[in-house]
């Protein structure tokens, strides 16, 4: 009896697992965002992993679908400056834009690699975060958008490539002054 239910159990899965090939073969849009939805509600729901520093988790955990093609995904997330105490003050050890380039570095390996059952072409990712106007008044504004192609990035070696060489690789979108001052670039056109 046992058996006989462990093997149901498994028949289930095998057939429910078809089934969502299926839909994704067919460019099911409303399958493939359902697969996205669940897989990000399980980031924002895990905890650190063990070899990701928790400023890029944080930034993994606040990603947002905004469009699915029945090809692609377009996302967006935050990311904010990392902070230390250095020589009795607090400084900047990395800026948002750094931060932004390690986000979207690891947000496309896991959106083309890691869903079950999904195999995207592409995805964009659009990184905001915090611009404080003269009256003190935050808006979040875009400094780094990236179109990711799976073409582009298959032979890419994940774990030795730097964040900073990955955003050109892809050809990021971003403005970087080289003296630290963040700019707002205008996101890049979504196209399915």
């Amino acid at each position: 009896v046992f058996f006989a239910l462990v093997a149901y159990a498994i028949i289930q899965e095998t057939r429910a697992q078809m089934h969502w090939r299926g839909l994704v073969a067919k460019g099911d849009v409303d399958a493939i965002r359902q697969l996205l939805v669940g897989e990000i509600e399980r980031w924002r729901s895990d905890r650190v992993p063990r070899d990701v520093p928790a400023l890029l988790w944080h930034g993994v955990q606040t990603v947002e679908i905004i469009a699915v093609s029945a090809t692609g995904a377009r996302v967006n997330c935050n990311a904010e400056g990392e902070y230390a105490l250095v020589n009795g003050q607090r400084a900047e050890t990395s800026s948002p834009l750094a931060e932004g380039m390690k986000t979207t570095k690891k947000l496309a390996d896991m959106l083309l690699y890691d869903i079950p059952n999904l195999r995207l072409d592409h995805v964009q990712i659009d990184v905001y975060t915090s611009f404080r106007d003269e009256g003190g008044h935050a808006s979040a504004r875009c400094i780094l958008s990236a179109l990711v192609r799976r073409g582009d990035v298959e032979d890419l070696d994940w774990e030795a490539t730097p964040a900073t060489e990955f955003a050109e690789i892809v050809g990021a979108r971003f403005v970087d002054d080289g003296l630290g001052a963040l700019r707002a670039p205008e996101p890049l056109p979504w196209s399915d």
